[in-house]
């Protein structure tokens, strides 16, 4: 059972205890409009209530002049839907819709379009409405454990695709079917939904932007991995090169997990770079074709270190 089911539970008990203890007609409407305020973040709850208050008095309003205007008719009913929702549409309030036609439709049933009716429909929005807010804002579970989790399981996975490579380019014999690549973008995707959510249960300052941030690098440079395994899946032949870029991609394994950017790989990179331009130039058209992949794949390995680079905390002796 998840949280916003509990959470939803003791909205509802709340609003109809408070309903009954103001004497307010239907007290089973406020519950209704409680289960339907509760949201799964702090900010997103306030803003839906908002909303959803401003839509109900904008459709009590236009709702009870049309009852008192042309009488309790069915078709009246429809008329206020024609009118009503694609203007609450156009106000960019639809989150409202339900709610609005809720209170309507209880004055329609009460055949009561007067001040006492519709102050009995506002008391139950302030209720329904604001039980569900204070709820929402109340407590909300912790998701840094969470968020902990999800990191360290892109960074497991990240590692094994760089050994992958690494294996590969020392003997092009060895097939890896790719499946950690498509996990690592599932873990990626959903670390940086609870990151957005857990942003938007931060009342004060905006929040912590760390999360946010990382699982953003992440999804960077698992575009950039993507492009790696095209040029890998070029590599047909083991070649001395690439068994020097193998070695980067096994270190790269380990600091991919680390808080901290080192350059130590950068560095190496760049030493391998001047390494290749000392090297016979290719033999065959075969190797001709190898090498150059390799040499692409060592670009795209610099373009992956300058997202981190930019991205993770530079230790101070290394600037």
């Amino acid at each position: 059972m998840g949280f916003r089911v509990w959470k939803t539970a003791v909205a509802v008990v709340i609003a109809m205890y408070l309903a009954h203890l103001f004497g307010v007609h239907s007290p089973a409407a406020a519950a209704l409009l409680a289960i339907l305020g509760v949201e799964v973040t702090k900010k997103k709850g306030i803003r839906s209530a908002l909303h959803r208050i401003a839509a109900s008095i904008l459709a009590l309003l236009i709702g009870s002049g049309l009852l008192m205007l042309f009488g309790f008719q069915i078709w009246v009913v429809g008329v206020f839907v024609l009118l009503v929702f694609p203007l609450l549409h156009r106000l960019r309030i639809s989150e409202g819709t339900v709610t609005g036609a809720v209170v309507m439709l209880h004055l329609y049933a009460y055949e009561d379009a007067g001040l006492h009716a519709v102050l009995n429909e506002l008391y139950l929005l302030a209720i329904g409405l604001g039980t569900a807010t204070l709820i929402n804002i109340a407590y909300m579970p912790k998701t840094d454990s969470q968020l902990t989790a999800y990191r360290q399981e892109v960074e497991r996975l990240f590692s094994a695709i760089f050994l992958h490579i690494a294996n590969h380019l020392r003997d092009n014999t060895i097939v890896w079917d790719g499946k950690e690549l498509l996990e690592a973008g599932e873990a990626i995707e959903r670390g940086a939904d609870l990151a957005k959510r857990t942003m938007e249960n931060t009342l004060l300052f905006g929040g912590d932007p760390y999360w946010r941030v990382y699982f953003y690098m992440r999804t960077e440079q698992l575009e950039s991995i993507t492009r790696m395994m095209d040029l890998v899946a070029q590599v047909y032949q083991t070649l001395p090169q690439g068994e020097l870029v193998a070695a980067i991609f096994e270190d790269i394994s380990q600091t991919v997990k680390e808080d901290y950017y080192t350059g130590k790989a950068e560095k190496e990179l760049q030493e391998l770079d001047n390494r290749y331009k000392a090297m016979p130039l290719p033999g065959s058209r075969e190797e001709f074709e190898v090498r150059a992949a390799i040499l692409q794949l060592n670009r795209e390995l610099m373009q992956f270190l300058a997202i981190a680079k930019k991205q993770k905390k530079h230790r101070p002796a290394a600037g």
